[in-house]
């Protein structure tokens, strides 16, 4: 009798799961309050917290400590203006090219300008995204929103010290539309082009760390070098600062990575502890490395590390085993420690802050290794190298494209560099009138 009943449950489960498979909707859509998964929804929201606290303070002050003294208020500033920048164009246009159904390139143009994000409360009903039906969709646009932010903010990085404020703000705002947004289409929306493919990006490591890595690398070499690189010492603000900066994005990144599975189950929880894993590998092996190479270990080198750890795990974080972790995140910390310091030589280009050294490479490495260990049993999804391959080409290819044709038309606007004499002075004085306290 109680195998007849149990096989009886089992059926009804079976038939109950069939069920809301078959209403899941297909586009974003109203549904009944009552459906939303209140502990999926708690676990975004504190997502959502954590990848913004990754930007702000944490992308502002591991930037600002690396500069010098006469343009931190200016990297602070970048930041910051970036942040809300980015924010309007995301709830404008950008999320409904990114996350609503249209064609394998682009979302579609039905919900645009701050439309959509519903919330009925005499009806009971909510808005709900077809990619993520049992939050509100006003909840996981934003978790999308912070990853929009800090991918524009990274770019920061490579540009510091001689860019134009108002060219920066005009880049961003028509890169964050035209290639951050469209990428994440493909990527991420079920009907984009390298979603149908197969290719696994858990999150972001396509999306936001190849691509701002190249896009920073195109700008620095559009730019041209800091007036004294290679000739002056270029010495940084205050270490504390970027380690206080690396401490937050190490915390953050949990929210980056386990809300990337848009529940509160076992993958997030998996995918936060391979996470914590590979960051600790990623430090460990660019510490051994430039222990090695230049004698002593620097606590420049332990922050770069871990972010290189975080950095190659991102899109791995929901398919492979903590084992898989520790070789990701150790074969990361090598990699980006030669991007950061012989790649750049070979390169000759003025990245100021490592963007592709660390994060371009870091998510190269990430990416491909991702189709070599991600694990079946875990996703339910088989990696494939090539696959991976074929989708950071694509990547590499728009981001550089399209980021050198904004920079040119960016030119022709406002002017990309500031003068000879401005950068002499610093960006803080003479783009804010304002400068840091003795």
């Amino acid at each position: 009798m109680h195998l007849i009943g149990r096989k009886w449950l089992l059926a009804a489960a079976s038939c109950s799961s069939l069920a809301a498979w078959a209403q899941a909707p297909v586009q974003p859509a109203l549904v009944a309050q009552s459906s939303l998964n209140a502990a999926d929804t708690a676990w975004m929201m504190t997502s959502t917290a954590l990848v913004l606290l990754m930007t702000l303070p944490g992308i502002a002050l591991f930037y600002g400590g690396m500069v010098r003294k006469k343009s931190v208020i200016n990297t602070l500033a970048s930041v910051v203006a970036v942040a809300a920048l980015i924010s309007l164009l995301w709830f404008a246009v950008g999320y409904s090219i990114a996350f609503t159904p249209g064609n394998e390139w682009l979302g579609g143009s039905g919900r645009l300008w701050f439309s959509g994000l519903d919330y009925l409360k005499d009806a009971g009903q909510v808005a709900v995204s077809h990619v993520a039906p049992n939050v509100p969709e006003s909840v996981y646009a934003m978790f999308q929103l912070t990853f929009a932010i800090i991918t524009g903010a990274l770019i920061v990085g490579a540009l510091v010290e001689r860019m134009r404020f108002s060219a920066l703000l005009w880049f961003i705002g028509l890169w964050s539309l035209l290639v951050y947004a469209p990428i994440a289409h493909w990527v991420w929306e079920p009907g984009g082009w390298l979603n149908k493919m197969g290719v696994l990006d858990f999150a972001g490591g396509s999306v936001v760390h190849i691509n701002a890595g190249v896009s920073g690398l195109v700008c620095a070499w559009f730019l041209g070098p800091r007036r004294g690189y290679g000739r002056e010492p270029f010495e940084p603000f205050n270490l504390g600062l970027t380690m206080a900066g690396a401490g937050l994005l190490w915390v953050g990144w949990f929210g980056f990575n386990a809300g990337s599975s848009v529940a509160a189950d076992g993958r997030a929880g998996l995918a936060m502890a391979v996470t914590h894993i590979a960051a600790a590998a990623g430090a460990m092996t660019w510490m051994l490395g430039e222990w090695i190479v230049r004698k002593r270990p620097s606590l420049l080198g332990l922050c770069s590390g871990l972010v290189a750890g975080l950095v190659a795990i991102t899109p791995a974080a929901g398919f492979v085993t903590p084992g898989s972790a520790v070789l990701i995140g150790a074969v990361a910390g090598l990699a980006c420690y030669w991007g950061a310091t012989g790649l750049k030589r070979l390169l000759n280009t003025d990245d100021s802050l490592d963007v592709f050294g660390v994060h371009g490479i870091g998510g190269i490495v990430g990416s491909l290794m991702t189709g070599l260990l991600a694990s079946k049993a875990i996703s339910g999804a088989s990696g494939s190298v090539v696959t991976q391959l074929v989708g950071v080409g694509a990547v590499m290819l728009y981001s550089a494209v399209m980021s050198a044709l904004l920079l040119w038309l960016t030119q022709l606007l406002v002017g990309l560099r500031v003068d000879e004499q401005s950068e002499i002075t610093g960006l803080d004085i003479t783009q804010h009138r304002e400068h840091m306290g003795s």
